[in-house]
């Protein structure tokens, strides 16, 4: 049985300020190979995953593993270069554990982004898909377990996931830049294996348009403290055409390396509209 570790929660907090007094207005975490957002952040301070009490270690190529302090778009963000997956070993409450840190650190606003799969006909390699909605099909749930009333509340309401006025702010963003941005559904699986044609076939009928194997327990953890949350998809690889279906992380990985600068200049817009 998995429960909310308040304490573990705030002495990594307590740690972290002892080491800096830097406050987060949001909180951003870097999906596969979209190291780009680093790179347009004015960094201020860092701190190795590793050298944090409490904190796993990301064990994936393309995932850095830094929990970065700065400002981007003019506000100040936690960024986490690295997440972690329920496929590496490590149970949901210590995937989603740097959420809840990045809460209590004072951030509001999860910003979220991922490299994935696309399922729709109309998606092309690099493009960008905001996500309105998730399909939750992760076989473990970050909230299974006794609930602290303290953190959020027993059953949290999941039918806006992702904030509506910041979608319209992105659309509005992307249009005025002539980036292509598309809106949809992802949908999260536990991996780490890519998806078989017969599944990504599935996944396209029961309503996705993008897959991964990330964000959706973030972003279930950031609404049960009722952070705002914003999502983004990279499109790497098309998981439904006609001819064979191999893909490759590293792959992967030069797809969103490419449309990193994009996304960046979107995420950085969007918080620079907050007020």
């Amino acid at each position: 049985m998995q429960n909310i570790d308040l304490a573990k929660v705030l002495e990594t907090v307590s740690f972290i300020q002892n080491k800096t007094n830097f406050k987060p207005q949001a909180g951003v975490i870097l999906g596969s190979g979209l190291s780009g957002l680093v790179e347009a952040t004015d960094i201020e301070h860092s701190l190795e995953y590793i050298d944090i009490p409490n904190f796993p270690v990301s064990t994936v190529e393309g995932h850095g593993g830094k929990l970065i302090f700065g400002t981007l778009g003019g506000k100040k963000i936690v960024l986490m270069s690295g997440r972690f997956h329920y496929y590496e070993g490590y149970n949901m409450q210590e995937v989603t554990f740097p959420i809840r840190v990045m809460k209590y650190l004072g951030a509001e606003i999860l910003m979220v982004s991922n490299a994935a799969g696309g399922m729709n006909a109309a998606f092309k390699v690099g493009d960008l898909m905001v996500i309105k909605d998730h399909i939750n099909l992760f076989p473990e749930h970050p909230l299974r377990g006794r609930n602290n009333a303290e953190v959020g509340p027993r059953f949290p309401d999941m039918s806006e996931p992702y904030d509506t006025a910041l979608i319209k702010n992105a659309h509005q963003i992307a249009a005025a830049n002539n980036i292509v941005m598309h809106e949809g559904v992802y949908i999260g699986l536990q991996g780490p294996t890519f998806e078989t044609r017969a599944e990504y076939k599935y996944l396209h009928i029961i309503g996705g348009d993008t897959v991964g194997m990330s964000t959706v327990p973030e972003v279930i953890v950031a609404r049960h403290m009722d952070m705002k949350v914003f999502g983004m998809s990279v499109v790497t690889d098309l998981g439904i055409r006609d001819e064979l279906n191999v893909i490759t992380h590293e792959e992967v990985l030069e797809a969103a390396n490419a449309a990193a600068p994009k996304m960046a200049l979107i995420f950085s817009e969007v918080l620079q509209q907050l007020a």
